[in-house]
This record gives C-alpha cells, structure tokens and sequence, in this order.
C-alpha cells in the first residue's frame, strides 16, 4: 500500500464535498453545545418518553423541554446530515480509507441516537450516560477529521515534508496528546454523570489540600480529573513548544499549536469557574465544548505531522531549513492543509 501522502495527492478535490463536510463538523458541534445544556441545566428527563416527546413530535417548548427536546432536534438534524454525508462519500470519494471514516460517521451517530434513547428510558443510568458523551467526542473527532482530509490542501497538494528530528517524532507527541485528551473527557463524562462535580468544593486547592483524603468515589473521580487535567495540559503544551521552536514556519502547524496553547489555558480557568460558581450553566456547558475543540485540535496537528513524515526534503523539491527565512520552493510546494 502506498503511503498516505503518496495516495492523497492523487484524489480529486471536490470543492462542495468539503463544504459538506465542514458543515457536518460544525453541526455537531453545535449538537455537543446542546447535549452539554442538557446536562448542565439538568434536564435529561425534562422529556420522559422516547421517541417521542410526551407522544408529540414537537411538545411545548418550556423549562427544561426547550434544552430536552431542543438536543434531540439537533440530533435528528446532525443524524440525517451524517447519513447523507456518508452515501455521498460512498458514491464519489476516491479513497477507500476516507469513505470507510465516513461510514464509521454513519454507524457512530446512529448508535449515539440509540444510547440517547436508551439513556432516557432507563431514566439516566450513569453507565450508559458516560458511553453518551465519550461517543459523542469521538464522533466530533470522526467528522473533523473528514473535513480536514477533504481540504483542498489536504487532496490536491502533495504535502510539504517535515524535517522532524529528536525523539519522540511529532506526530507521535500529537498521538499522545489527543489520547490524553480523550481520556480525560473520559474522567470528565465520569464526573458529571455520577454527581460528581462538586465532591471538591473548593478550587485550586482540595478541601485546603494537595492531595484530598479519597473518602468516597465522587471525591477520587474528581481528583482524578483535577490531576488529568495537569497532564494534559504538561502534554499540550510541550507539543505546541515543540512546533512553535522548530517549525514556526510551518502555518498548517504553527497555527493549530497557538490555538492548543489558548484552549488549555481557557479550560482550565472553566474547570475552576465551574466548581467556584456551584456548577453554573455556562461555565460548565463551555468546559465542555473547549474539551471537544482541544482534541479536535491536537488530531488535526497529528494527522497533518503524520503527513510530512514519510516524505524526505528532496521529494517535495523543498530545503529540509524551517522556519520564516525557509526558501520559496517550500512554501509554493507545501500544504496548507
């Protein structure tokens, strides 16, 4: 098989497919937005029936009903965008690869539709309420990632190589990251669906303390978050250091690693203003949003670190020297995807 690189080049660019695309990515989005309203104003069973909304398509859009009802209008909006995305990559998508993502989109909402109703007719088991929301951060990553390979930078130009020296390699550093960053979405979802948001009440401390005592699993799901978020955040932003240092030429990287840097300062100020405000709506519906953004962000930085490295300097027709003063070829000859 060839690699990536090689094979991308060669796929047609389809201008209004990326368009779809894009607008798929920031659809869901917007669904995440209303799926974290839903938790954060504790409406989950504002509507208790499911298909349906008390047996009406469309019931009176009060209290809790508008957040309840309102999420699974979006949801049914993002599922159909979704399916037609995938027959649509089935028909003219070049790439096999590319339209086996698109089909994983299609099985991927379609289940998340199936836990969101599974969620409300077993009346929020924390269980299934977690498996909810990691799916739906995964699924947020899955239809970014078919907008970024759809690009115009990313299908009709061949990649611009990377100079990647020292270890570990660059996209391994972005690999790592957006694992973290999962994983602590994870911890995240955990929290929040098993009440335990406000187990430690105070912020930046732990009941005045380092370390709490871990007297119930609420207090240890909570610090166990509090700590990932350290990590993450060590994770991050030695990855954006990395770029910024020894590529600040390179503008498909430069980029998303000064946006990595001001997501994981936001996020951690909302995880403090979530907790010192008693879980206010807001804060905590932007937590996590940012959260989804961070990790969108740290797979577009891998995927397109990952794209560089098969290829050396000389294929690309570019000098391996990074940087602003880089030679003409590289910037004519590389992707800004």
């Amino acid at each position: 098989m060839m690699p990536l690189a090689e094979t991308d080049s060669l796929a047609p660019f389809d201008a209004w497919r990326h368009r779809y695309a894009v607008a798929c990515a920031v659809a869901t989005f917007l669904l995440l937005l209303a799926g974290g309203l839903v938790t954060s104003t504790g409406s989950g069973l504002a509507v208790p029936d499911w298909p349906l909304s008390f047996g009406r398509v469309f019931p009176p859009m009060v209290g809790g009903v508008l957040f309840e009802h309102g999420h699974r209008l979006v949801a049914a909006a993002v599922g159909v965008l979704t399916l037609v995305l995938a027959f649509w990559f089935a028909r003219r998508e070049a790439r096999a690869w590319v339209r086996r993502l698109a089909y994983v989109a299609a099985g991927a909402i379609l289940l998340q539709g199936l836990l969101g109703g599974l969620t409300v007719l077993l009346r929020l088991p924390p269980a299934i309420s977690v498996l909810h929301a990691c799916l739906a951060q995964g699924f947020f990553c899955v239809v970014v990632l078919l907008a970024l390979v759809t690009s115009e930078g990313f299908v009709a130009r061949r990649p611009e190589a990377l100079r990647d020296e020292g270890a570990p390699r660059l996209w391994a550093l972005g690999s790592i990251a957006t694992l973290l960053v999962y994983a602590q979405l994870i911890l995240g979802a955990v929290m929040r669906h098993t009440g335990a948001g406000l187990a430690i009440p105070d912020f930046p401390l732990a009941f005045g303390r380092l370390v709490p005592p871990m007297a119930s699993f609420e207090i240890a799901i909570h610090f166990a978050h509090r700590a990932g978020a350290l990590v993450v955040a060590a994770a991050v932003l030695f990855l954006a250091v990395r770029i910024l240092r020894r590529h600040p030429g390179r503008i498909d990287l430069a980029g998303p690693a000064r946006l990595l840097v001001l997501l994981v300062v936001v996020q951690i100020l909302l995880g403090g203003a979530t907790v010192l405000t008693r879980l206010a709506v807001v804060p905590a519906t932007a937590h996590v949003v940012v959260g989804a953004l961070l990790v969108a962000a740290c797979l577009v930085v891998t995927v397109r670190s990952a794209r560089g490295r098969a290829l050396p300097a000389a294929s690309a027709g570019i000098t391996c020297r990074e940087g602003p003063a880089a030679a003409a070829p590289a910037r004519t000859a590389g992707s800004t995807a």
